[in-house]
């Protein structure tokens, strides 16, 4: 029933109900304050022209009458036969007096039947009712807490999804199933029961399954993993079984489970055996998929951030049959994003959002999402009619580094100190090859960090050789080489440097085989979910021997960075200085100014 008529009908039973109360109100309050008199007395009293007014009906005489003390008395009597009484109210003198309908039927059924309709209704409203409401309720832990979409209100289609044409094609396929399923069925081909969207947070999984539906034009159920699970035994395999039958009534339809991994994990994986409840919802969507026929035009799309954690009979052929990479988008894919997301802003002339894409590196969808939302805020906090560039650089700073903290007063000495250190990162980093740009330098604090030094790449890399994370272990060994040499001293600024560098170092020596001494061997597991009773018992999977020599070709590889570092800084003191002060003087300098500072020198 329609929410809108639901509450009409309940509105128009509590407004009869409130008018019959008031009747019955009136007419026991209007019954209660008049005096009964017999009709003889009545007459009596109307030969010494007492009676002030009447009312008359065939079945009821009622009006005032003035008592011994001159007071006005409410009375009603039953009449009898008396054609002459109209004659006799005109001789003594009746002020007033008139006729009224017969009511004696409403009357009756006011008095009589009223109150026995005004209980029952009541009760039934007050207690019946919420008896029923509250069994529903009760028997409601096993229906499916899915939303349904319908095909009308569905409107997101591939052309809002960008930057992930790989995976629309793959789901371009389902879509055409769920539009013409006899194109695949007359040569005997099966489309796929299930549809895996993997990839990092972000990335556009969800909306590529509201694409799918929004393109099919078919009803789209939407539920979470975590919603299957409840405190009470059987609830989630129940809320399974509701949800497939709801989508086959409604076939062609899409079923999306969000978070998967919610109640996909492998089974046995934790300490409480094979019976809880998560693993008897897995058990029952394991059957489910195996159940229904692909003729039925039901498709179940899920998404998640960790396939490695999904059981491996959720993922077999025959339940989740296709497996869906999301990637982070490249240069191209940012700039379709970022194109997507500002179709509602208003840019200003002359934003390319070409350089945009190029200065967000690593950004996935909901990032460029973010960013362009930032910008836009921004540009209205400043009053401007349009978003800029300005504002947009604004934003990436934003999302990479945090706000502007310019409520943190540094002391000079202090803002000295972080000059050098941001002049170590840039000049390193500028005299090295193999580094990305530096697309700027500050010692504007934001966030937790005083100051720091930009590098954008100038194209997407999937690649990276042993030289260039060298000279990214130099570039961030860079800031604390130049307080010691110019200071004497080191403080506590480059203990995020130091934590980046380790993890390099580490991952040179244990997963990347960039050790001489070590060879190729990867001494690393990959970082998958703990399965007590499994892994816990493990070991390491090499001897302590090899172990300390992992631990010294980390040192080694990181003293040689720092040595080599320091070389270059000491060799080009005098950029060093010059760059710090300006620094200090201008507190930002772009990559055009950098350009100028250091042209001509050579590590």
């Amino acid at each position: 029933m329609n929410p809108l008529s639901k509450n009409l009908r309940q509105l128009l039973i509590w407004v009869l109900a409130f008018f019959l109360l008031l009747a019955l109100f009136q007419n026991l309050k209007q019954a209660g304050t008049e005096k009964e008199i017999p009709y003889s007395e009545f007459k009596e009293k109307l030969r010494e022209n007492r009676i002030v007014d009447l009312t008359m009906r065939p079945d009821l005489i009622r009006g005032n009458y003035k008592d011994d003390k001159g007071n006005a008395q409410n009375f009603h009597t039953i009449p009898l036969p008396d054609p002459n009484l109209v004659q006799e109210m005109e001789n003594h003198k009746v002020r007033h007096f008139q006729g009224e309908p017969d009511k004696s039927w409403i009357t009756a059924v006011l008095v009589n039947i009223g109150w026995v309709v005004l209980f029952f209704g009541l009760w039934w409203l007050f207690v019946v009712r919420q008896v029923q409401m509250g069994g529903k309720q009760a028997l409601s832990f096993g229906r499916s807490r899915a939303k349904l979409q319908v095909a009308k209100k569905q409107k997101t289609t591939f052309a809002d999804v960008a930057g992930c044409d790989e995976a629309k094609e793959e789901l371009q396929e389902i879509v055409e199933f769920l539009k013409d399923p006899q194109k695949f069925q007359r040569l005997g081909g099966k489309i796929p029961k299930g549809v895996l969207l993997y990839g990092l947070p972000g990335t556009g999984k969800t909306l590529l399954a509201r694409a799918v539906a929004g393109e099919a034009g078919v009803p789209f159920f939407t539920s979470s993993g975590s919603e299957f699970v409840e405190m009470f035994v059987g609830v989630g395999a129940s809320r399974v079984r509701d949800l497939f039958e709801q989508a086959k009534k409604s076939a062609p339809s899409v079923v999306f489970v969000d978070e998967l991994d919610a109640v996909g994990r492998h089974r046995f994986a934790g300490i409480g055996g094979g019976h809880d409840e998560r693993e008897q919802t897995l058990n029952q969507i394991l059957v489910e998929l195996d159940g229904f026929d692909t003729k039925e035009g039901v498709i179940l799309l899920g998404a998640t951030n960790r396939p490695d954690v999904l059981d491996p009979a959720l993922l077999r052929p025959g339940r989740f049959d296709r497996h869906v990479n999301v990637p982070s988008p490249d240069l191209r894919g940012r700039e379709q994003i970022l194109t997507v997301h500002s179709k509602g802003v208003k840019l200003a002339d002359g934003v390319d959002l070409a350089v945009i894409a190029r200065r967000t590196p690593g950004f996935v969808g909901a990032d460029l999402a973010n960013l362009v939302n930032e910008a836009a805020l921004l540009a209205a906090r400043r009053n401007k009619d349009s978003v800029g560039l300005l504002e947009l650089e604004e934003a990436i700073d934003r999302v990479l580094a945090g706000p502007q903290r310019k409520s943190r007063v540094i002391l000079d000495k202090e803002k000295k100190v972080v000059a050098y250190h941001e002049s170590g990162h840039t000049l390193v980093a500028k005299l090295l090859p193999n580094t990305d740009p530096v697309h700027k330098v500050t010692i504007i604090p934001r966030g937790p960090a005083l100051g720091y030094t930009m590098q954008l790449p100038t194209e997407d890399r999937y690649l990276t050789s042993r030289s260039e994370i060298v000279n990214r272990l130099c570039v961030l060994l860079g800031g604390r080489c130049a307080e010691q040499l110019i200071f004497n001293e080191i403080t506590t600024g480059a203990a995020d440097d130091l934590s980046k560098a380790t993890a390099y170092a580490q991952k040179m020596v244990m997963e990347f085989g960039m050790s001489e001494k070590l060879g190729p061997i990867a001494y690393r597991k990959p970082e998958t979910e703990i399965f007590l009773g499994r892994d816990i018992a493990r070991g390491p999977g090499y001897s302590e021997n090899t172990a300390q020599i992992i631990d010294e070709e980390v040192t080694r590889i990181i003293h040689e960075c720092q040595e080599r570092a320091r070389v270059i800084l000491t060799k080009h003191k005098e950029l060093l200085d010059r760059l710090a002060e300006r620094l200090v003087e201008k507190e930002i300098v772009d990559s055009a100014e950098l350009d100028i500072i250091f042209a001509g020198a050579v590590a």
